[in-house]
């Protein structure tokens, strides 16, 4: 074997090892927390699920607040086609809305509902209630509703808006 192999692998066994260091001690010394637990909480807050669901974890009750006929359906066919659980049933809203679309949801669909609101580019109006019980996001459609965002505007728009937000009054469910 020649020096300059003997040399080539006496440098790669001591950039192996110092990689090995490195890791350990990055390991090691992670002050990062871990997911809270509701014995951390703070009393009167509530546990949100923040984390971002896949679409076919996600559940939505379509509203028609459009006044139009059978826009509401024709949005939860959008939905369904997109893997979304979607409640068969469409119901009629009993006022209409002039916004896009407005999302009704609680603790349990905090990050559902920051999906959705990618779905319709950030324009639809948020209610979180933090009494609310389950994690189904009501999606009620309004009279300014056009379509649903392409996969593209969609995946753009998701990284535009980030992470989903807590809650004030709430402590994160998952990290």
């Amino acid at each position: 074997m020649s020096f300059a192999r003997v040399r080539a692998l006496v440098v790669i066994a001591a950039l192996t090892v110092a990689a090995i260091v490195f890791v350990v001690v990055a390991v090691v010394r992670d002050s990062q927390t871990g997911a809270a637990d509701a014995a951390s909480c703070p009393e009167g807050f509530v546990l949100a699920s923040i984390g971002m669901p896949e679409p076919k974890e996600v559940k939505i009750k379509i509203f028609n607040a459009t006044g139009v006929s059978g826009r509401g359906e024709q949005v939860a066919e959008d939905f369904r086609n997109r893997r979304f659980q979607v409640d068969p049933k469409v119901t009629t809203a009993r006022r209409a809305v002039d916004d896009t679309a407005v999302l009704r949801y609680g603790p349990e669909a905090v990050g559902a509902s920051h999906l959705l609101r990618a779905y319709f580019l950030d324009e639809a109006a948020t209610q979180y209630d933090r009494k609310r019980k389950g994690d189904v996001v009501d999606v009620i459609i309004g009279s300014d509703f056009q379509q649903l965002g392409t996969t593209t505007e969609v995946s753009q728009s998701i990284a535009a808006l980030g992470s989903p937000p807590l809650p004030e009054g709430a402590c994160p469910a998952d990290s």
